[in-house]
């Protein structure tokens, strides 16, 4: 039914016309077939009845086709908002910004989740240390001079190490982020997010009063293989200053406990101190608190003043609101209230004065807070309670994570009383709804017993998905923060998307059924290498070798060298990857590629008021007969018509008088006709040039 096309469109009219006809076939005694017979009637009611089913059955709601692609395994992917690191520049003294800081870039804006704090911490020093021997890259933490470092050397070897030197260290069992910025010469294919490195493993330490200690590392970028973050977790004990290093200060120090290597890493720039941003635009805040004493609220939307408290006055209950007290001895649901300094609130219950007060539950406590906008428009509406009841929301764009309803109802006596209630959240007798995140629309599935509960807006905040991964080195502004304190990106925002729509959940399933699972055809392999994780494939080329009834795989890696082998690695990981893809009875081999020079004789008359001439044409020949570096791919054919035209092509070129292709060695490309055919797995490139330039001279 994914591709169901309407097999029935009859009309009405064809419908009951088939119908009269049939009649004489069931019974001699039905003669009456004007309107005005009861019969007619009723076959004209059933016919309409049979249209309307067909109509019906032939229509595939979204909600049905989300259904279908759940049965095949097809989700839509959740929306999610664009994730950053920031670096502070210039601060002079601890900042503690609030949750919900805003940091904006042109009308984008970005936001913290929690409650940070900057200080100048940065990273001072990068070395390398190899065999005693130190080596400096600390022009790696140079913004304005880029100067790239093989942090390894250029033959990276088990036991060499890197130490980042930094002027302080966060407190024990507190994070500290690093970016690595690494010059990316080759597409490399992504890492899976669990998984053993193909090629290397680090061991994160930091130096404290007992030594160098192991930590707790999130490393993101693959041993340095790809530019990502580093979150290194302080351990317990104090780290203290190193002295040992050529440029004192705490370390964190990263040792190789094997290093295979295909591409030497190499560094262009190294951040620290970087903390989290995620790009939406919080419209009302719900946090939640489990305890009932004093609670201290960090919050920059809650200087706006427009704040809501309730407070769970039993296990499992409902909420109630509570309101400010001005007075201190009021009788009442009531809070008290003070402030210290910008964005520090404090609210306190005191059930003795009061008489009324939270109960030591989970989720004791939820404090709302609004801009001014969103308490302009925050009632969404009342649940009447009939079936996909649709209510707008005031916004669009509205990230899912954070969004939650408040259900006003009334108890017995006539109290207001509220519910926290978020999406595709079933419980029994709970409201079940579904959340349109995009179009900005709530559609009530299950009333439950929430007939009549007036509803308002909880949490919401709104997002730009993917325009928020925005490009590294943008420089942002913000409130409340020092002017001279300068906030950058070193790395792109990620992760930024809107909640995946069903017409592209259905593209992703028919993708998928022709994504090669089992390898048949040679393109299958061809696709399935290219893929293969973690490696840099340049060029894979499959044939069939009908004498030893196998199919070959030839494999050309992307690295540094001017023409890579083909590691034990390389051929490992490839074949447990085709392993589980052959066929049972499908023999594979993978193939290094040789290499096979083209020598070029010829004479070539030039015009005479062109300069550089000799060099452009042996550019134009080299790049034509240029395989390994260009698209031209394993046992392609060499054509001499190609070469000759690439040249006589040129605007310095006069005419070509002679000229001729030679491979070097028989056995790996057989001349034929002017044209060289090389062997499967052989890729050409240019040997030795011998040209005769002549002037042309009329």
């Amino acid at each position: 039914m994914l591709n169901s096309k309407k097999l029935n469109i009859k009309t009405f009219e064809e419908r009951y016309n088939e119908a009269l006809l049939q009649i004489p076939l069931y019974t001699n005694e039905w003669t009456n077939f004007n309107p005005s017979d009861p019969g007619i009637t009723i076959l004209e009611n059933l016919t309409a009845f049979e249209t309307l089913q067909a109509d019906m059955i032939d229509q595939i709601t979204p909600q049905v086709l989300q259904n279908l692609l759940r049965l095949v395994g097809f989700r839509a992917k959740k929306g999610k908002c664009a994730r950053l690191l920031l670096a502070a520049e210039n601060v002079k003294e601890p900042i503690y910004l609030p949750a919900n800081q805003q940091f904006q870039i042109g009308e984008m804006n970005f936001e913290t989740n929690r409650v940070t704090t900057l200080t100048d911490g940065r990273v001072t020093g990068v070395f390398g240390k190899r065999e005693d021997e130190w080596f400096d890259y600390s022009l790696l933490c140079e913004k304005e001079v880029r100067v790239p470092g093989y942090i390894f050397g250029e033959t990276p070897k088990k036991g060499y190490s890197v130490y980042f030197v930094t002027n302080q260290m966060p407190e024990p069992g507190e994070e500290l982020i690093l970016y690595v910025t690494v010059a990316d010469r080759y597409n490399r294919n992504e890492f899976p997010e669990k998984g053993r490195n193909t090629f290397a493993n680090l061991k994160w330490e930091c130096f404290t009063e007992n030594g160098f200690v192991e930590v707790n590392t999130r490393d993101c970028s693959n041993c340095f293989m790809t530019s990502g973050e580093i979150r290194i977790r302080m351990p317990q004990e104090a780290c203290v200053v190193c002295t040992e290093m050529p440029s004192g200060g705490y370390v964190v120090r990263a040792t190789l406990e094997r290093a295979d290597y295909d591409i030497c890493p190499k560094l262009i720039q190294v951040e620290g101190f970087l903390f989290e941003v995620w790009q939406k635009q919080t419209r009302s805040m719900c946090t939640t608190f489990h305890k009932t004493g004093a609670i201290r609220l960090f919050s920059d939307l809650a200087e706006e003043g427009y704040v809501h408290v309730f407070a769970r006055e039993e296990k499992g209950g409902s909420y109630r609101k509570y309101e400010y007290a001005p007075e201190h001895d009021l009788k009442g649901r009531y809070f008290d209230f003070e402030k210290e300094g910008y964005g520090m609130h404090i609210y306190s219950f005191d059930k003795k004065n009061h008489g009324y007060g939270p109960e030591k539950v989970k989720n004791a406590v939820r404090i709302v807070a609004y801009t001014e906008e969103a308490m302009r428009s925050y009632t969404i509406g009342t649940v009447l309670g009939y079936d996909n009841q649709v209510l707008k929301l005031p916004y669009q764009k509205i990230v899912s994570d954070s969004f939650s309803i408040i259900a006003r109802r009334y108890d017995k006596d006539g109290l207001p009383m509220y519910d926290f209630v978020r999406p595709e959240h079933s419980e029994p007798g709970n409201l079940y709804y579904h959340l349109s995140e995009y179009e900005g629309t709530i559609q009530i599935e299950d009333a439950g017993d929430f007939i009549g509960a007036e509803l308002f807006l909880g949490g919401c905040s709104t997002t730009d998905g993917e325009i928020g991964n925005i490009r590294t080195g943008s420089e942002f502004v913000t409130r409340h923060v020092p002017g001279q304190v300068r906030f950058t990106n070193p790395g792109p925002g990620t992760g930024g998307c809107f909640r995946e729509r069903i017409p592209a959940v259905r593209k992703r399933f028919v993708d998928d059924l022709y994504t090669p699972y089992v390898a048949v055809t040679a393109s299958d392999y061809e696709v399935l290498v290219k893929k293969t994780p973690q490696l840099c494939i340049h060029k894979v080329k499959a044939y069939m070798d009908d004498f030893n009834n196998r199919v070959r795989i030839a494999v050309k890696p992307g690295t540094d060298e001017a023409f890579p082998k083909l590691s034990a690695i390389y051929k490992s990981v490839i074949e447990q990857e085709l392993e589980q893809r052959r066929l049972l009875t499908t023999r594979i081999e993978i193939v290094p590629p040789v290499y096979e020079p083209v020598n070029v004789k010829g004479t070539i008359y030039v015009k005479p008021t062109y300069e550089n001439c000799r060099e452009q044409i042996e550019q134009a020949l080299r790049e034509s007969i240029d395989y390994v570096n260009t698209d031209k791919n394993f046992g392609e054919e060499l054509k001499f018509n190609e070469v000759f035209h690439a040249i006589e092509n040129l605007d310095c070129v006069e005419f070509v008088y002679d000229l001729s292709l030679q491979p070097q060695h028989a056995n790996q490309a057989k001349l034929k006709d002017a044209d060289i055919y090389p062997i499967e797995n052989c890729l050409l490139y240019p040997g030795e040039i011998s040209l005769e330039i002549d002037i042309f001279v009329k």
